[in-house]
């Protein structure tokens, strides 16, 4: 999922009323209590400025964002903060497992919310990742080398669109 302009604000009441991804912002409600208590517990402070970059990344539930599109959202939020501070918070979530670091190339990176193992399609054209929905299966893997152990797959579908002739 990708964040739009509208879901950089909580969307959890709508006039009061919860609104359709409620069951998402409660889960993304626990993630941000989970990231809060993983930050006190590597001994790095829950900051307002992590707190509100978690709240837009674990907010809305799952998503796959870059961090000039996380900074975009942040300053489109009012949030006075650095695109060092960005990294600097996306790369901390990543070593205390908050937040999946997905190389979708030599140059860009994604970083995904859902942390388990799971196949992505990366729309070339529109440079946006997205979780493959249902199961990708191989039939043969090929054995890993003498003292080494198959740790993961990791799978990025690169998808272009077709050129009509």
């Amino acid at each position: 999922m990708m964040l739009m302009e509208s879901q950089f604000r909580s969307p959890c009441t709508v006039d009061g009323e919860l609104c359709a991804v409620a069951e998402a912002c409660e889960a993304g409600e626990i993630l941000m209590r989970r990231c809060g208590d993983a930050l006190r517990r590597a001994g790095l402070r829950p900051t307002q400025q992590r707190q509100q970059l978690s709240r837009i990344l674990f907010g809305n539930g799952d998503c796959h964002i870059t961090a000039d599109a996380l900074y975009a959202a942040a300053v489109a939020t009012g949030m006075k903060v650095s695109q060092a501070t960005i990294y600097n918070t996306l790369n901390q979530f990543v070593e205390l497992g908050l937040l999946r670091q997905i190389g979708v190339d030599g140059s860009r990176s994604f970083f995904d919310t859902n942390t388990t193992v799971h196949p992505h399609f990366f729309y070339e054209d529109e440079g946006v990742l997205v979780d493959v929905p249902g199961h990708v299966a191989f039939d043969q893997l090929p054995e890993p080398l003498p003292g080494y152990g198959m740790e993961r797959i990791d799978v990025i579908i690169h998808l272009r669109r077709k050129r009509h002739a």
